[in-house]
Formats: C-alpha cells, structure tokens, sequence
C-alpha cells in the first residue's frame, strides 16, 4: 500500500555566511502492507513527520521515489490525495464550528454531494462517539473530544489510507486507550493506518510492524516482538544506595561501571544517574555474580531489577541512546 526508495528531504536554515542545510529526511526505504497499522517511532526531530508529510503529499521529496495506494507520488500527486487522509498533530477545527458542520464541509471539499455528505456525517458521528455534543461549538470540547473529531474529518471520504501524526499526544492514559479502540477498527474496516509517535507503549500495543527512525534514517523495522528478540538475553538494572552524592564524591557509578563492564556475563552496559543497566544472556545467572563483584570492590546495590527487554532498549542498541530520555 506504501512504499519508498530513497526518499530524501533537506531543509536551508539561516541566512548568508550563517546558512545551512538540514538534512531531515535521509534515504529512507519503506514498505508497508495492506490493512496494516505502521508505527514510526523516534524522538522529537528524527524524521517522522516530514516523511509522513510527504506521503501525504503535503511536501515535495528531494530525491527517491514512492508510491501511495499503487500510485506514484511524485509523478500524480493529486490522485494519491484522493486516497489518502491525513491528520496533523495540532488540530484543524473550526472553534466556533460544530463538529456536524466541519464533517459536511470536509465531505463536500471532498467533492462529495451534499446529500451523501449529510449522510457520511451522521454515520462518522456515530462511529466516533460524537453524537451527544455533534451540535456544540467545538470550543467547547475537551482534547479527547477534539482529537477524535479529527480522525474522523480524515476518513469521512472513506479513503485507503490514513496517516496520523502523533494521534494521541497530550491525551491522558484513558482517553488514549480509546484511541487505540478507534484505529484498530478503522483497520478491521479495511484502512491502512500509518502513525507517527514517541510513545514506546503506543508502538508496542497498537502496531502491527515498527519502523524506528533516528536522524533521518531507519535504524530497525520489524514487529515489535521481532525487534525485541534482537535484544537476546536480559535486562538487569542495578541501583546504587546514594549515588547521587556518592557519584561525585568517590565516583561509586563510576566504580560500578568500570567494574561490571570487563566481566565475561555482561554483553552491553549503560551508565545510569543512579546506578547501571546490564544487558546479559541470562539475568538468574547474572545477578549473584553482580552482587559478589561489585561486594568485593566495597559497592553495595540499593536495588536490582530484572525485566525483558523493551523497545526502548532495541533503540538504545540501535543509536547509542536512550529514548525514553
């Protein structure tokens, strides 16, 4: 349904001797299937929403190619926009609107008959739980309320593909499980969802397969479970008592660090503000030597976690950094 060849975006920055080029988009190579929720994954800046923006036909590609719904992108930019809806991550209502009259608009826009867009409207406010308040002025709607005002402005001329920037961004815990309800049967009703987000959780719950963009570039794609298992073994966490002070006094992190990260039963090692976090084969066996190792150096662990590995950790591996941080 989507798929990219070195797709490339650069943007000038600055003026005169103070000019640069910015290259936010670089080579990126993509493939995403029919009724599949996509996830692109990476921090603020990575990428995501300039290549979705420019799937959406919002931006023009520097270089590459790609095509949308069989359609070539650069070459019919206009009939990909009849297959596609887009939603940005602030919203494009009308305050003083109601959410009834944005949806016959947007259908009409659509150059949908006024009759089919009545009809449309009243179907997507139904869908989307809008009905009790399809005749208040949006202004008076809560995030929850607005956002999915917007999904449904994206879909209302039904299109096959959909793509979402940062869906559920400011959106508390429940209001984004309800979210999650509403794209997963936007797919069940045959769309192909492709979504931006930052949102660890987000991505491992709802995507069927991840992309994990960093710099411009796709560091690992896969399904979440996939990604995952590319992180063999454990992880285990290791919490200094005071390291906060001690770690500028004597260097007790510091200590830790060095001391664990030459032992044979550690693969990888990252240096906490608190203590350490060891990526191992096997934490159970793992453990007693940490504790014997670091007790022989006079270091005593506050707290020792064992965990699986999340994609958190895939995308420290993959960059070097943490991006929950």
């Amino acid at each position: 349904m989507i798929e990219t060849s070195d797709l490339r975006k650069s943007y000038r920055t600055g003026r005169g001797h103070k000019a640069s080029t910015v290259d936010a988009v670089r080579g990126v190579d993509l493939k995403v299937d029919a009724r599949e929720i996509f996830g692109f994954l990476g921090p603020n800046g990575a990428g995501k929403t300039t290549t979705l923006r420019m799937l959406a036909t919002l931006l023009e590609p520097d270089g590459g190619t790609a095509t949308v719904a069989g359609i070539d992108l650069l070459r019919h930019p206009e009939r990909v926009r009849a297959q596609v809806g887009y939603v940005a991550q602030t919203s494009g209502t009308y305050d003083r609107a109601t959410a009834r009259q944005e949806l016959v608009l947007q259908a009409r826009m659509h150059g949908i008959a006024k009759a089919q867009a009545i009809e449309l409207s009243e179907k997507a406010l139904d869908a989307f739980h809008l009905g009790e308040f399809a005749d208040r002025r949006v202004s008076t709607y809560s995030g929850g309320q607005k956002r999915r005002l917007d999904v449904a402005l994206g879909v209302i001329h039904q299109p096959q593909v959909l793509f979402l920037d940062e869906p559920t961004a400011g959106l508390d815990p429940p209001t984004r499980a309800r979210m999650w309800d509403e794209v997963r049967r936007l797919r069940e009703l045959g769309m192909t969802i492709f979504l931006t987000t930052h949102y660890l959780d987000e991505a491992d719950a709802l995507c069927d397969r991840i992309a994990i963009i960093d710099h411009g570039q796709i560091v690992a794609e896969g399904t979440p479970e996939d990604l995952k298992r590319q992180i063999s073994g454990d992880v285990v966490t290791v919490g200094l008592d005071g390291a906060q002070t001690a770690s500028v006094e004597d260097g007790t992190v510091n200590v830790a660090a060095k001391l664990l990260r030459g032992q044979p039963y550690v693969r990888d090692l990252e240096v906490l503000d608190d203590g350490v976090r060891l990526y191992v084969d096997s934490g159970a066996t793992a453990i007693p030597q940490v504790i014997r190792d670091l007790a022989a150096s006079g270091v005593e662990p506050g707290t020792i976690e064992l965990r699986r590995p999340t994609l958190d950790d895939v995308f420290l591996v993959k960059t070097g950094r943490s991006l929950e941080e």
